[in-house]
């Protein structure tokens, strides 16, 4: 299965046509939060995306809610937060929002570590873990060289041992590309990134 993942989008719309261009050569399209910006934008986020004609399945970021992203997302639109599926073979357990709790202030959609491990004990086995955030020590380091990913993902990695991690969150580490473990982890950011999955 080859899948296009990306994550951050923040309504660049020149990124959205890219991604939607190159979705045509895609089996699987997988968005890793962040769509709008601080909670504004979400339905014409959505719209940028609506070209998308295969299987597309997204978790909210920190810039938008659950609620917010079920609503908005078109129709076929499969989102993902604390929560799994089986597409054509591949398990995908989803889990959005910042991880930990970020200093953006009330507008952010954040979980505590504790939050977060209790939904992704929901997950026994994946193919596909996406998360927004990074795990921590992978993906995650800011440009004042700080590790801000999350114990929680980074436990549950650890213990379920997914093929890949497909994350985003951190803009510092987008391009990110390491090893948790058995599983390849990468941090997306806002362009067509592809990857072969293998069934």
């Amino acid at each position: 299965m080859r899948a296009l993942a990306f994550s951050d989008l923040h309504m660049a719309r020149n990124r959205a046509a890219d991604l939607v261009a190159a979705s045509t050569r895609a089996d699987l399209v997988i968005g890793a939060g962040d769509f709008c910006n601080m909670r504004q934008g979400l339905d014409e986020a959505m719209q940028m995306l609506s070209g998308i004609a295969v299987p597309l399945v997204l978790v909210p970021g920190n810039a938008e809610s659950i609620e917010e992203l079920t609503a908005a997302a078109p129709e076929g639109v499969h989102v993902l937060h604390g929560t799994g599926m089986t597409l054509d073979g591949i398990r995908l357990f989803g889990l959005g929002y910042g991880v930990p709790p970020t200093p953006f202030g009330g507008w952010s959609c954040d979980l505590t570590e504790a939050e977060a491990a209790e939904l992704l004990d929901r997950c026994e086995v994946a193919d596909i873990l996406i998360t927004h955030s990074p795990p921590k020590g992978h993906g995650d380091v800011t440009s004042q060289g700080v590790s801000v990913g999350s114990v929680a993902i980074r436990d549950a990695v650890e213990r379920i041992q997914p093929g890949r991690v497909f994350c985003g969150h951190i803009h510092d580490s987008w391009g990110y590309r390491g090893a948790l473990g058995r599983t390849q982890v990468a941090n997306l950011g806002p362009k067509v990134n592809w990857f072969e999955i293998a069934l």
